[in-house]
């Protein structure tokens, strides 16, 4: 962000130029809210306190209250601005929020803080524009005491918090978040997002979160050849919209791929099920499950549109005895088949030995097929010396934190306290993409860079969700998507879905066979948005 701001000022957009665009965006996008934020308030002043750094981000503030303050018939505002430092006479957006009859105190003026405590308890929106982007210090002196001071009176007194670009202390860059910083009910961020909004435990303080422009012409950052350090973007549904198989009206079954599922085991007989109707459900041709026998009729009844591999010398889990049926099937696929392994598969040491055969037999019978591995797996895989290259370049591998913990070697907390940047150094790495699961889920390709999922739902927390999104992946992968645009679609689909479901039934309750039914709801909506645009 930095660098954008300096490639467009170089060329003639100013900084002062793009101060003003976001304090004024900002100072809009509070303004919309005075209805829901403030009913029957009409033709009364909405008190805003303006909490001012030293820096660019105070200088949003200023601008933000002086746009504030303009006059509006239906909610006027008496905007107030207290600085952390007094700014020089000779700052203009200083002297403008001075001009516009901004009320303004300096802290050195008020050592005891009466002022900003009386302003507060007053106040009905405080805006954050202490400190942005470039600070990431440990919070302590003088601005320590007003955060304090500030969460103290927000705990008596209920206040609309508005953070410019970030809360005070937030890690723009990991996601960490100081002691000191409160939580914001709306956060405004200048251009595009940080990387610490998408990131655990910063990613909570947001509330809100709304991009605005800065006015920052994209043909300044291509004449400029800028590129960012690393390449990260946010899914949406325009992104998601193009990569969605055409559906022939003179298709049939073999038009659109088959999947195979491996998995189960006596004591999970249900997650192979769910992974197998998740392929069919993201528009799969055919669907073929690999089971024990001793759960063979269950998946049937559990998912009657599935065929089978009979496999009656693998009574309760897979074993090494059942290659010899793989084999066969798999001399008969090509590219428009993919195999998901793992759901429900169980952690017995013959089954370790089931899937490192299955893998010596891929490479060397089925290398145009697709294969994504889930759930136990992974952790089979994660025991095996040099399993990175017993794996088929681009194979898709989608663990939580623990999962990857496993593969990786390092802890959860490591891997949660820079989920991006993991995700990224073992698809490269490995040579594989990595979807690391959880909220923002993170879709790393080995050279691409990563997407970013925007989507936290705790409904999603619970069992046989993996499960649903492996086959979601793999049903893509069948119809002849590519692995990483595969992984991110079937990612995008499986969240929307989840999005889709609380916002009838809530955060709690849903059932990993819950989502089924909303998979095809939410290619139909985004085949939808496509035609209207």
């Amino acid at each position: 962000m930095r660098e954008i701001e300096r490639v467009s000022d170089a060329a003639g957009h100013s900084y002062a130029q793009m101060m003003h665009n976001a304090g004024y965006a900002a100072a809009a996008v509070i303004r919309r809210r005075f209805p829901a934020w403030f009913p029957g308030r009409k033709g009364n002043p909405v008190r805003v306190v303006i909490l001012v750094g030293p820096g660019n981000n105070g200088g949003d503030g200023l601008v933000c209250a002086t746009a504030l303050n303009e006059h509006d018939d239906a909610y006027p505002v008496d905007a107030r601005a207290y600085c952390l430092k007094r700014r020089s006479a000779a700052d203009a957006v200083y002297q403008s929020a001075i001009d516009a009859g901004i009320t303004v105190c300096c802290s050195e003026d008020d050592p005891e803080q009466g002022i900003l405590a009386d302003w507060l308890k007053g106040a009905d929106i405080v805006v954050d524009a202490l400190l942005g982007t470039g600070v990431a210090r440990p919070i302590e002196g003088t601005l320590a005491s007003v955060l304090n001071r500030l969460k103290v009176i927000m705990a008596g007194k209920k206040l609309q918090l508005v953070a410019l670009d970030g809360v005070t202390g937030m890690n723009y860059e990991m996601g960490s978040l100081d002691p000191c910083a409160p939580q914001a009910d709306l956060t405004v961020t200048f251009h595009a997002p940080k990387r610490g909004h998408y990131c655990y435990p910063a990613a909570r303080a947001n509330g809100e979160l709304v991009i605005v422009s800065i006015g920052v012409p994209q043909e300044d950052l291509a004449e400029s050849h800028f590129q960012p350090s690393e390449q990260i973007s946010l899914a949406d549904d325009e992104v998601v919209q193009g990569m969605l198989p055409v559906r022939a009206p003179d298709a049939n079954k073999g038009t659109y791929g088959k999947v195979i599922v491996l998995g189960g085991c006596m004591d999970y007989a249900g997650a192979p099920t769910l992974a197998a109707a998740a392929a069919y459900r993201a528009g799969a041709g055919l669907v073929t499950m690999g089971v024990p026998a001793g759960i063979q009729v269950s998946a049937t009844i559990l998912c009657r549109e599935a065929t089978f591999i009979t496999m009656s010398d693998a009574p309760s889990h897979l074993t090494p005895a059942v290659l010899s049926h793989i084999e066969k099937v798999m001399a008969v696929l090509d590219r428009r088949h993919a195999w998901v392994i793992g759901p429900g598969i169980g952690q017995n040491k013959e089954t370790s030995a089931f899937l490192r055969g299955f893998l010596d037999l891929w490479r060397a019978k089925s290398k145009t097929c697709q294969l994504v591995i889930d759930a136990d797996g992974l952790n089979h895989l994660s025991q095996m010396d040099g399993w990175p290259q017993l794996l088929p370049p681009m194979t898709v591998l989608t663990p939580h934190p623990g999962e990857m913990g496993r593969l990786t070697g390092l802890t959860v907390h490591e891997i949660q306290s820079n989920r991006m940047g993991v995700a990224m150094q073992y698809a490269q790495k490995w040579q594989t993409i990595v979807v690391l699961k959880g909220a923002f889920t993170v879709i790393a390709h080995p050279t691409e860079g990563a997407v970013v999922l925007p989507f936290t739902n705790p409904a999603l927390a619970v069992a046989g969700t993996g499960d649903v999104l492996a086959g979601c992946i793999g049903g893509l992968l069948a119809q002849g998507i590519a692995p990483y645009c595969a992984a991110l679609c079937g990612a995008y689909l499986h969240a929307s879905a989840g999005e889709m479901w609380r916002v009838t039934n809530g955060d709690a309750g849903l059932l990993a066979g819950d989502l089924l039914s909303y998979i095809p709801k939410v290619m139909q909506h985004l085949r939808e948005c496509t035609i209207e645009s």
